[in-house]
């Protein structure tokens, strides 16, 4: 069996939290990269993350934190990436040890912005690290119920099925249940794509469309996941999974849902700008939706919910006009 040796979790937000309660409760021991040195004084002094998920205490004893990646990046064998993927060009621009003998776990559900890459192939196209040493995490997994210890299902992808299913192990838990897959690029891709219909979700939200909509709207979503799924990555899958459908439904239903609540602002009439403003975290979906939609530019899949999303953010019609438009499209 792989051996996934020393542990790093790269990021300081609540899924990042959230990872690294999981982990450390496995290995008794992580590094911990933070952006922030007075965020790393505060959590030791502390003993929980200061900004997030800060009812989740830790054994200080057990931790490395370091502001600085590239000793991490030294020291550990395994790096969890869990930033905000526009700003993981920026944290990366200060490294200068190479990447490509780690093994890579990204859990960002995101695209890297003006690249329009999933980010393992950012991984594979610029630090040349091979696909079998790149995994990703998918799967329905709110970083607060993860927290507060509630039932939740991750799975592990990775073209390596060994190493996908060693780190599988280290996060299986009482309240983690995991499963492996190869299909690297469908789970990104989707966890990408749920962003955006949540955004979608919430806007009809903010706009005072019921349950039975939403109902549809959800619907529809999934089988335009499932259209895109198969022009760009045409594998045999079954986007009933919980890693597709179960990430889509709880982000498109929670109220612990950011990008739901980022797209009810809108639905209600805030500004992008407004919305971005008065939310304390990244809805990832806004960054995604312009991402996603250059890249259909490409493959030309009928994606109306992802286009009326971009049309309402980026062009700025009226989500009263755009919805309405959509909702005709729908049966």
């Amino acid at each position: 069996m792989y051996d996934c040796g020393k542990i790093a979790i790269i990021g300081g937000g609540s899924w990042a939290t959230a990872i690294a309660k999981i982990v450390v409760q496995h290995t008794h021991h992580i590094g911990w990269y933070m952006r922030r040195d007075d965020q790393i004084e505060d959590f030791k002094r502390l003993t929980h993350n200061p900004s997030y998920l800060t009812s989740v205490h830790f054994n200080i004893k057990e931790i490395e934190f370091s502001s600085d990646l590239n000793k991490i990046v030294e020291a550990y064998d395994t790096l969890v990436f869990v930033v905000p993927s526009p700003y993981l060009k920026n944290h990366l621009k200060k490294l200068k040890v190479r990447l490509k003998d780690k093994f890579i776990v990204t859990a960002i559900k995101g695209i890297v912005p003006d690249e329009n890459l999933i980010c393992t192939e950012y991984f594979n196209q610029v630090f040349d690290v091979p696909h079998d040493n790149l995994a990703c995490i998918g799967g329905p997994s709110h970083a607060e119920e993860v927290a507060l210890e509630r039932l939740s299902y991750l799975t592990v992808g990775c073209s390596d099925m060994e190493k996908a299913q060693s780190f599988a192990d280290i996060l299986n838990s009482q309240f983690i249940k995991t499963k492996t897959s190869t299909d690297v690029i469908g789970i990104e891709y989707s966890s990408v794509l749920k962003n955006v219909y949540a955004i979608a979700a919430g806007i009809c939200n903010g706009l005072k469309f019921g349950d039975n909509f939403q109902a549809v709207l959800i619907a529809n979503a999934v089988q335009e996941m499932a259209r895109f799924l198969n022009t760009v990555h045409p594998i045999e899958r079954n986007v009933y999974d919980s890693v597709y459908l179960g990430d889509l439904l709880v982000t498109g239903y929670s109220n612990f849902s950011r990008n739901r609540v980022f797209g009810t602002m809108i639905g209600k009439g805030y500004s992008v700008k407004s919305a971005q403003m008065e939310m304390e975290m990244i809805a990832e979906g806004y960054f995604g939706t312009k991402c996603m939609k250059e890249i259909n530019r490409h493959w030309h899949v009928n994606m109306p919910i992802l286009d009326a999303v971009f049309n309402i953010l980026y062009e700025r019609i009226a989500p009263q006009i755009e919805i309405k438009l959509l909702t005709d499209s729908f049966r």
